[in-house]
């Protein structure tokens, strides 16, 4: 093909739209789900706010009800989410599923001086209802609108919305419950959010390059000769190869483990500052979201990094994904072993183990969340939402787990243990990434309705609307970090 659409292609287009929408999407989704671990501190400790808005006495088992019940929902509709975004299109369910987030956050207020912890606990299993369905469609966008040379770019710099969320949600959480909004003005925050991206994604959003009006003849060309996925064919799922696929489980296997230390940090950060630094809400809030603009900041060196390497050709795409991934997860687990070790006298020490953990923590994005693509463009979507719905279940066991052992907030004993098992997740999950995964697009990808499954073939095929070559290599488990 001409190198002349391939270099006009780099130029600034709709696709880099595509992607910071994507941000803009992960930003709210994440405002909206993150920041009931500020609010649940300032609901039960008014002292540390404003005291014009009432105070619950909620016990520490019933925190981790109204912590636990986001995943409820959310892993009920990971699935359907996958199913529905490739049947209609992401640009229908991730708008209304957002729209929803933003409805749901208008109510909370309202709910929680109406029903109390039980009635917060309902509005977040239906928020983690409407939030299931929005990452399969984030991933079913990406395949859709990402080369592939450009796939670690785009990707990474979409998911960093995730972190941009976190800091959000945890830093200013803090500072609106004590201003005159008090903690329900963080619900309303969030909602607002949510409409001003709806409108956004409304007037510039496009389920494929094909169905934009904005993007020119020459970027549509370039990115559909470029990312291995078949718009105009009606695919066949896979579901036996799927789930018969060892790098898929895999990959299955390490993002669970993701989730329970990511869950682990998001919902108990605050509490554990609180509890055992003896931190007061405001600076809790501040201190709970350095980690998470540390892991923004570093996600963008990871994301660099890896287009070197990659444009270089110095490692192959798998090697690339394992050695990062594996920083990305050992380092943060020997960060969560030694931070149980801290108390208040250590609070420098166990600020800058947290900090530096979740930063570097950040590199999973380049990683592992990105290999679903890698595995199958024309499916992408679908896989994350089956990843996301074991994923999901054990984000929710996380902070149950965590309830249980943690009986006492001020013990720094009790959560030791939860974090010395948030390690050992972290490290057996990506061991068996590195045995097992790959960034190799697997033969099941490309099934067409009237045909059979070719049982783990090398397939070339030559499409003649793009003339570009796509390889379908069959799986290797061998060496870890080659092909």
């Amino acid at each position: 093909m001409d190198t002349e659409p391939k270099r006009k292609g780099y130029i600034m287009g709709m696709r880099y739209i595509q992607a910071t929408l994507l941000f803009i999407a992960l930003v709210a989704m994440y405002f909206s789900r993150v920041n009931v671990g500020v609010a649940v501190v300032a609901m039960t400790n008014a002292e540390t706010t404003n005291p014009n808005f009432p105070e619950f006495d909620w016990s520490e088992k019933q925190i981790s009800y109204i912590l636990s019940s986001f995943y409820w929902g959310f892993c009920v509709t990971q699935l359907p989410g996958g199913v529905l975004c490739k049947k209609y299109g992401s640009k229908l369910i991730m708008g209304l599923a957002i729209f929803c987030s933003g409805v749901l956050s208008v109510l909370t207020p309202f709910s929680v001086n109406w029903g109390g912890w039980k009635s917060l606990c309902v509005i977040r299993i239906v928020l983690g209802l409407a939030q299931g369905l929005i990452m399969p469609c984030v991933f079913d966008h990406l395949a859709k609108w990402s080369p592939e040379q450009e796939r670690n770019r785009l990707g990474a710099f979409s998911h960093t919305g995730y972190d941009c969320g976190m800091v959000l949600a945890m830093a200013l959480s803090g500072v609106i419950a004590e201003s005159s909004m008090g903690w329900p003005g963080i619900s309303y925050v969030s909602a607002g959010l949510c409409f001003v991206w709806c409108l956004l994604w409304l007037i510039f959003a496009a389920n494929n390059p094909g169905d934009s009006k904005y993007i020119s003849e020459v970027e549509k060309l370039y990115i559909e000769s470029s990312n291995n996925q078949e718009v105009e064919r009606k695919m066949q799922i896979p579901w036996r190869a799927i789930f018969t696929s060892i790098p898929f489980i895999a990959l299955l296997v390490v993002r669970s483990a993701e989730q329970w230390g990511l869950t682990t940090l998001e919902t108990q950060i605050p509490s554990y500052l609180n509890g055992v630094l003896k931190m007061e809400i405001r600076s809790n809030a501040f201190f709970s979201a350095l980690p998470f603009l540390a892991s923004w900041l570093i996600s963008y060196i990871f994301m660099i990094l890896a287009d070197i390497l990659q444009n270089r050709q110095i490692l192959s795409l798998t090697a690339i994904r394992k050695v990062i991934n594996s920083v990305a997860y050992w380092i943060p687990a020997l960060g969560f072993i030694a931070m149980g070790f801290l108390d208040e006298n250590q609070k420098t020490w166990a600020l800058s183990i947290m900090i530096f953990s979740t930063a570097i923590n950040g590199g999973e994005i380049i990683g592992s969340s990105l290999n679903a693509i890698d595995l199958s463009p024309n499916h992408a979507g679908l896989l994350y939402s089956i990843i996301n719905t074991v994923a999901s279940v054990v984000a929710l066991m996380s902070p149950l787990a965590a309830g249980f052992i943690v009986t006492d907030v001020h013990s720094r004993y009790q959560w030791q243990m939860v974090f010395v098992i948030a390690a050992v997740v972290f490290i057996v999950g990506n061991l068996v990434y590195i045995i097992f995964g790959t960034a190799k697009v697997q033969s099941w990808n490309s099934i067409e309705e009237d045909k059979t499954y070719p049982e783990l073939e090398d397939i070339e095929s030559e499409s003649d609307s793009c003339k570009h070559k796509t390889s379908f290599l069959n799986r290797n488990v061998g060496n870890p970090l080659s092909y």
